[in-house]
């Protein structure tokens, strides 16, 4: 088929939706089959596999002439949040509170400032104002995960704060987030996937999709919701507009992927290693 989406994030998809749970290891002979299945030729994944190595999102050992690559601890914390993200059954519920990050980063050290801009933004943070982002949800975790990444404990401070005005909490949304734009989003998602979903659904049933034609379709369609966690903050419900289809998109997504999951999972079983894996040491 033809190609389709960036090589390294499709990789990203794969660990998250199939590779994690399967011992978090995989030679690199059985990712190149999968990728093929999205139009990615050898040359692009192995190169899409060294750029995350030297990123530090993946590690590599190998065993005779075979190459075996697994999440490094970081990446497999960045997949463990993003998937309690994208399988979220809810809205999270709210203390009331704010988290505010405060940064005064020197200017000889902006390349940190940038990736922490891109980290915080990915977490869910809204910029309030120059260098303080704020959020709602109880993120303290993912700040110090952060900090202690970044190595900037010296030029940040954190607050769990209270919001005494002058605005209402919808003021300080509207402000930090573009919500309406989130949410025109999600409604283009539900457009399109609704009826892909019902033409999926009698395929199936009619047993006129084959298991590799479902697991493309599957990691397609996390691969496509997934991008919802660089532009949706996972506000609490108190914090949504009235007529949120966030929850809607959230609902759809499940169903479609569960009735994908059983003949995906069972073609990538197929083209798996599963003997002869070693355990790579974290």
């Amino acid at each position: 088929m033809e190609k389709q989406f960036n090589t390294r994030s499709m990789i990203f998809t794969l660990y998250g939706d199939y590779i994690r749970h399967y011992g978090n290891v995989i030679w690199i002979g059985s990712l190149i089959r999968l990728l093929e299945e999205f139009g990615h030729n050898e040359q692009s994944v192995r190169a899409a596999i060294s750029r995350m190595n030297k990123q530090g999102w993946v590690q590599s050992e190998k065993i005779g002439n075979k190459s075996y690559y697994s999440l490094t601890e970081r990446g497999t914390a960045r997949m463990e949040e993003a998937s309690k993200r994208i399988y979220k059954s809810k809205s999270p519920t709210w203390d009331g509170k704010w988290r505010m990050l405060v940064y005064s980063i020197p200017e000889e050290k902006r390349h940190l400032r940038d990736e922490l801009r891109k980290e915080l933004v990915w977490s869910g943070f809204g910029l309030l104002s120059n260098s303080c982002w704020i959020t709602p949800n109880p993120l303290e975790e993912q700040v110090n995960r952060l900090i202690e990444k970044y190595d900037i404990s010296d030029y940040v401070s954190f607050f769990l704060s209270t919001y005494e005005g002058m605005s209402e909490h919808s003021d300080l949304v509207t402000k930090c987030w573009d919500i309406d734009d989130v949410n025109d989003r999600y409604y283009q998602f539900i457009q399109e996937y609704s009826q892909k979903f019902v033409i999926d659904r009698n395929k199936i049933e009619k047993g006129e999709m084959s298991d590799g034609s479902c697991f493309v379709e599957s990691a397609l369609l996390v691969h496509q919701y997934r991008k919802f966690l660089f532009i949706d903050p996972n506000l609490p419900e108190e914090l949504l507009p009235m007529k949120w289809l966030g929850d809607s998109a959230a609902s759809l997504f499940t169903d479609y992927n569960q009735l994908l999951q059983t003949p995906a999972t069972r073609f990538f079983e197929s083209v798996f290693e599963l003997g002869n894996v070693p355990t790579i040491n974290k």
